[in-house]
């Protein structure tokens, strides 16, 4: 019971910081991602390039824009979604006032259905698990269409360690009960989903590509 109560207490710790350093402390947020990432944030982000399908691309929760000032040197169709006004204005002055950055949230997007090749979502809060969302998503993607999300990355080292040492799994079948996890809410959505884990540098992320 106080195992349960401390972990709530954190949970909403964690909603608590990130909602302030999303919304009135957004000018903070490059500096707090870049030290926690050991300078591997955007690099992170860019894992899911090569992913992507199609020319017209949403990304959900755009941040300060950094993978969008990315995204308009590949010739794309691009969109953006926030629910934050500090984000989207940061956004605007990295990649222009003009582009296609609307404030919203992903349980009710405010597009035409199948109007997308490819969703794209990078360091997510609970909300991409939500049933609501995914319904959202596969509504706006085209059929042949699918989502990518980048939903944890974390430095390959130490940390991995202390992991395998604390499960008793090998890293094999850690890596197998990560990826069985982080599909099912995916999988119960009707998507065809894969879950990667890369090993980038000195670092692991996991990519979940589901298809329409």
């Amino acid at each position: 019971m106080v195992k349960s109560f401390v972990m709530n207490l954190m949970r909403c710790f964690m909603r608590i910081f990130f909602y302030l350093l999303y919304h009135p402390f957004a000018f903070a947020y490059d500096f707090v991602a870049a030290f926690v990432s050991f300078g591997q944030w955007k690099n992170w982000g860019r894992s899911i390039l090569p992913f992507i399908s199609g020319t017209h691309i949403l990304e959900l929760g755009h941040g300060p824009g950094h993978l969008q000032r990315f995204l308009l040197n590949a010739n794309l169709t691009l969109f953006g979604l926030d629910e934050s006004t500090q984000m989207i204005r940061l956004a605007k002055k990295r990649i222009g006032a003009n582009q296609k950055l609307t404030r919203g949230i992903a349980q009710y997007l405010p597009f035409a259905s199948e109007s997308f090749s490819s969703i794209i979502s990078t360091f997510p809060t609970d909300y991409i698990f939500d049933s609501k969302t995914l319904s959202e998503i596969k509504r706006c993607l085209r059929s042949s269409g699918r989502l990518i999300v980048l939903p944890a990355a974390f430095p390959s080292n130490r940390f991995l360690k202390w992991l395998y040492k604390a499960t008793g799994e090998s890293p094999e079948a850690l890596d197998e009960s990560i990826k069985s996890k982080m599909k099912e809410p995916f999988v119960k959505a009707g998507f065809q989903t894969e879950v990667q884990i890369l090993d980038v540098k000195s670092s692991r992320l996991l990519i979940v590509i589901a298809n329409k």
